[in-house]
């Protein structure tokens, strides 16, 4: 399943209007609703250190990566079962793509 090169600019756009309410990127930022991202690449499910997740979060097991992600994105609540991200999901290939890659930049652990 190739994924669609993505544009980090529309990326932060859409971060701001649809995870921001619940996700931050920033080293050392709040968890929210969701977990704080840094460090979200390359990082176990359910593991962002003092967030609380759900048994089934935490065991699904996988790594996130942009191929994960992109999977994920489509649909959260297929992905992971009993996750509590009540966010619907994007069904386009570019936004998934475009959020992707700020997230890439944004999470990278500085």
């Amino acid at each position: 399943m190739g994924i669609p090169e993505g544009d980090p600019a529309k990326g932060a756009k859409l971060f701001k209007q649809r995870c921001s309410q619940c996700h931050t990127t920033e080293k050392g930022g709040k968890h929210k609703t969701g977990p704080n991202l840094n460090g979200l690449f390359g990082r176990k499910t359910g593991q962002a250190p003092g967030f609380t997740y759900t048994p089934n979060n935490i065991n699904k097991g996988i790594i996130w990566g942009p191929d994960t992600l992109f999977e994920y994105l489509e649909n959260p609540k297929k992905y992971i079962p009993g996750t509590k991200m009540v966010f619907a999901g994007l069904k386009k290939k570019n936004e998934r793509a475009d959020l992707i890659a700020f997230l890439a930049e944004a999470t990278k652990k500085n």
